[in-house]
């Protein structure tokens, strides 16, 4: 799924293990007694799919999503520009930290279940055909489809889900052991029914749908290819498409699998219209752009607020070629921000963290910059009507908190929760640069001879922001401006892609620009984001090195939750704590996808809340030999 509207794109997370979109309501189980081996009898769940908290939307015998044209006609490309942590890429190997991956590789696998996209946390069988579970959730079976089967013709079999574990583990990138750790055992109970035993002390909720989300990969391909090895060989999976073309660094083409054995399962009616799916790349936004006005390629997601603001009136938007759109986001907006890398020393004052956030002007840089298109983030669970924290703590979600009373500031339970505060429209607002130059002198840091900060030792403070993105400069040069004023050595500079991912991965910055678009039924992925035990994993997604044990005990809590009237106020807490570290310098957020696209393609009636959609769309060739005939498309 594509990063939420920015004003860039950049390093962005969604976390949904599940083919498809993250999701529920009511599944018709039937109870049943099994006996295994070493156990008792028990109630045993058999479902169509599986919700973290219960209920499933869809029935056993439902024919397709709601959102989507069953009657959808195949054909045509649909083509995007491709994105990710480098403007290139030089591995078709996702599943390990070697190299940079090419966009849309997730064409290429299936997994044993498919998550909806008008639903927060279900999913629904797709190599699996059925699952079962106790209702404690301590293990569960699939039991897959027997004709299902590889690109190359190989079926897809439980021993190649022991196969993908254990590899993961063992070879995948270091995440994985994160990932999986609640996972004791994966068992091969015959050709097509597999079974993943969890830890016992581990909260379950979640597993199921964890288990089901994995990528399946076929032992019998990498026996002959390793597996740790980054590379640009199509590689072999069980999804609808396989890698057509490849132009190093420069474009991929996926097309469709003509022998793909999941087209009419109910999980894919109405999806995965298209013949061909192409990623684009291009240098830097301006020549993406240029490409787009041109229809190189098709669709569009804008992250830049000025050039939504100012560039849309070329030529195809102005004869109706084009079409320029705000598609509804109800998922969190994401937690964009410059985050701090707390394993720097410096960066372990929060009085020093604060004073740093506080020279960060979002009302001049939103006015001046933005065209007034943008909110301030606070929450790390921004735009959602009850996962952040507002006000004081009480009722449930001070309870929560009252158990970490000694190891928390005291303001964190008589103060609202922290918010970044409101500017003046001057690039340098006077009342925040007296309030962090209070906070730096409290800290020890005191102007030195040379106009600088300096602490006792005589070592001047040093900030270096890097970035590989040449269009973010015009918000970072005003911050660093403002940042020497204050009396910091502050710089900013442009790294090529390559470095930048090698310094993400090697935790090797000051702060770093970056977002991660968060659950709405926040769980496993928080172990990713904001653990101890990430905080040291190369690779990982916890930037700050954040290594905290209220947080971690807090992010167990919230995996822990048995209902959704547990989440919410765990969630929040999390989120009060969060905010109070400061631990990032909050950007600004938009509830909406903004795309430009070629007039080429049919929708279907419903917009799906927790997806931008076009997976759903059609191409629709009336439209393109019609704008063909006019000369605007090749």
């Amino acid at each position: 799924m594509a990063p939420q509207t920015l004003s860039r794109p950049h390093r962005s997370y969604h976390w949904s293990g599940l083919k498809g979109f993250g999701t529920t309501a009511k599944a018709t189980s039937l109870a049943i007694a099994l006996t295994f081996p070493g156990m008792a009898f028990a109630e045993v769940l058999v479902s169509h799919g599986v919700s973290t908290f219960g209920e499933l939307k869809y029935p056993p015998d439902f024919r397709h999503f709601d959102y989507v044209n069953p009657d959808a006609p195949r054909g045509g490309t649909m083509s995007f520009r491709g994105t990710g942590a480098s403007q290139t890429f030089d591995s078709l190997n996702p599943f390990i930290l070697k190299g940079e991956p090419a966009q849309g590789l997730t064409l290429l696998y299936d997994s044993l279940l498919s998550g909806s996209a008008d639903e927060p946390d279900s999913a629904y069988g797709l190599l699996a055909e059925t699952i079962e579970y106790p209702a404690d959730r301590s293990w569960v079976i699939f039991n897959m489809r027997s004709d299902a089967t590889f690109s190359d013709g190989e079926p897809v079999t439980a021993d190649d889900v022991v196969f993908t574990y254990e590899v993961l583990l063992e070879k995948g990138a270091p995440s994985y052991k994160i990932i999986l750790r609640d996972i004791e055992s994966v068992e091969a109970l015959g050709e097509h029914r597999v079974r993943f035993t969890f830890r016992e002390e581990a909260p379950k909720k979640d597993l199921p749908a964890l288990a089901g989300g994995l990528s399946i990969l076929p032992e019998h391909y990498y026996e002959s290819f390793p597996f740790e090895e980054s590379t640009l060989e199509p590689p072999v999976g069980s999804g609808p498409y396989v890698v057509d073309r490849v132009d190093p660094g420069k474009s991929i083409r996926y097309c469709r699998r003509p022998d793909y054995w999941g087209d009419d399962l109910p999980v894919n009616v109405g999806v995965n219209n298209f013949d061909c799916y192409v990623y684009e790349y291009f240098a830097d936004n301006n020549a993406s752009f240029e490409a787009l006005k041109v229809g190189q390629y098709l669709f569009h997601q804008e992250f830049y607020s000025a050039l939504w603001a100012t560039a849309y009136n070329f030529p195809a938007i102005d004869n109706g070629w084009v079409v320029r759109d705000e598609i509804p986001d109800a998922r969190p907006s994401g937690t964009q921000g410059f985050w701090f890398n707390l394993r720097r020393q410096k960066f372990q004052d929060p009085r020093l963290r604060e004073a740093i956030g506080l020279m960060f002007n979002f009302e001049w840089t939103n006015e001046t910059l933005f065209y007034g298109a943008y909110e301030r983030t606070d929450s790390f669970w921004e735009n959602t009507a009850d996962l952040q924290a507002e006000g004081v703590p009480e009722g449930d979600e001070l309870a929560i908190l009252e158990e970490f009373r000694d190891e928390l500031p005291p303001e964190i339970f008589t103060e609202p929760a922290w918010s970044p505060p409101v500017m003046t429209s001057r690039q340098l607002d006077r009342g925040a640069l007296r309030q962090a130059t209070a906070l730096l002198d409290e800290a020890g840091w005191t102007v030195g001879e040379n106009g600088m900060r300096q602490n006792a030792e005589g070592v001047t403070l040093k900030i270096d922001f890097v970035d590989d993105n040449s269009s973010f400069e015009r918000v970072m040069n005003p911050y660093v401006q403002n940042l020497r004023r204050l009396g910091i050595d502050a710089s900013y500079r442009q790294i090529d892609p390559a470095q930048m991912q090698q310094r993400l991965e090697d935790f090797d910055f000051d702060l770093v620009p970056g977002r991660f678009s968060m659950s709405l039924s926040p769980s496993l992925e928080l172990r990713q984001l904001f653990s101890s035990e990430a905080a040291e994993t190369p690779g990982s997604a916890n930037y700050t090195g954040l290594a905290d044990p209220v947080v971690d005990a807090l992010i167990e809590e919230v995996i822990s939750a048995d209902s959704r009237d547990e989440l919410v106020p765990r969630v929040r807490a999390l989120d009060r704590v969060l905010r109070i570290k400061q631990i990032w310098v909050p950007n600004w957020y938009s509830g909406v996808y903004r795309v430009a696209y070629w007039d080429v393609f049919g929708r279907p009636d419903v917009q799906p809340p927790y997806a931008r959609g076009d997976a759903f769309w059609w191409f629709d060739q009336e439209k393109f030999d019609a704008l063909k005939a006019q000369g605007a498309l090749r």
